[in-house]
């Protein structure tokens, strides 16, 4: 294994491309406190040597973790954390917001305490999307 594997979320299934793996793993590890702001990330050609990846996965990661504001990357100064991040409001695993996630879990505790059937939401739901795009 190599120097950079705690920045790849790796996939037992082998179903998740590599860029997610990296640009999960980065994630995780700002999530969960093991890079804070500042901290500087390995360069793309560096990664994808240790991690056996061509450098445009390792790019293609650290492109979209920049567009989500995760981290920055400055010529001479490297890539880093960014700061000001709350680990609370990081993408999640499935990369969907955080926000939306706690409302849905919401949404299905109430209906499984009021005894409703589980499967009956999901359609509900995506019929109420559905009309909501018609209308629009």
């Amino acid at each position: 294994m190599g120097e950079y594997d705690y920045l790849r979320q790796t996939d037992e299934g082998g179903t998740t491309p590599p860029y997610e793996q990296i640009r999960r793993g980065v994630i995780d590890c700002v999530a969960d406190g093991g890079l804070l702001a500042g901290d500087k990330l390995p360069a793309i050609r560096a990664l994808a040597s240790d991690q056996g990846l061509a450098a445009n996965t390792v790019a293609r990661a650290y492109k979209e973790l920049e567009e989500a504001g995760i981290i920055t990357t400055r010529r001479g100064a490297g890539t880093r954390i960014a700061d000001g991040i709350d680990p609370g409001n990081l993408p999640t695993a499935s990369g969907l917001d955080p926000r939306v996630e706690a409302y849905a879990a919401e949404a299905v505790a109430t209906a499984r305490a009021r005894g409703l059937p589980l499967d009956q939401l999901v359609v509900a739901v995506r019929d109420a999307v559905a009309a909501v795009e018609e209308r629009a």
